[in-house]
């Protein structure tokens, strides 16, 4: 029998590292790739401040939930949604997402992929 995992103040601050343009942040808190390198689950926070957009195509399976700000989410399909907290978004693999903000946006994210997979 295995019992659960604690992570005793894994994380302290929610504007994780700059990864894109002079506006898009994006940081692992923890992922479970040394546990379970075959079908690993990374999660963490995104931040966007007002700027340049962010488009992005998945690699890998990923939800994320919106907990700050607003976010203008939109695909290659046409589908276009104003995002605000409380809303959650499931952005399956090999889909291209443009993420824009008015002012700034804070999301939590969990996708399956290892650490630091971008």
């Amino acid at each position: 029998m295995t019992g659960f995992t604690y992570y005793a103040k894994a994380q302290s601050t929610f504007k994780p590292p700059l990864i894109a343009n002079e506006n898009a942040f994006l940081g692992d808190v923890i992922s479970s790739d040394k546990d379970n390198a075959e079908k690993p689950i990374s999660c963490g926070f995104y931040r966007l401040e007002k700027g340049t957009p962010l488009v992005y195509t998945y690699t890998y399976d990923e939800m994320k939930i919106i907990l700050e700000g607003q976010f203008e989410i939109s695909d290659e399909t046409g589908q276009k949604v104003t995002a605000s907290p409380g809303d959650v978004f499931y952005f399956p693999k090999g889909v291209t997402i443009t993420f824009t903000t008015p002012d700034y946006g804070l999301a939590f994210f969990t996708g399956q992929r290892a650490e630091g997979q971008v």
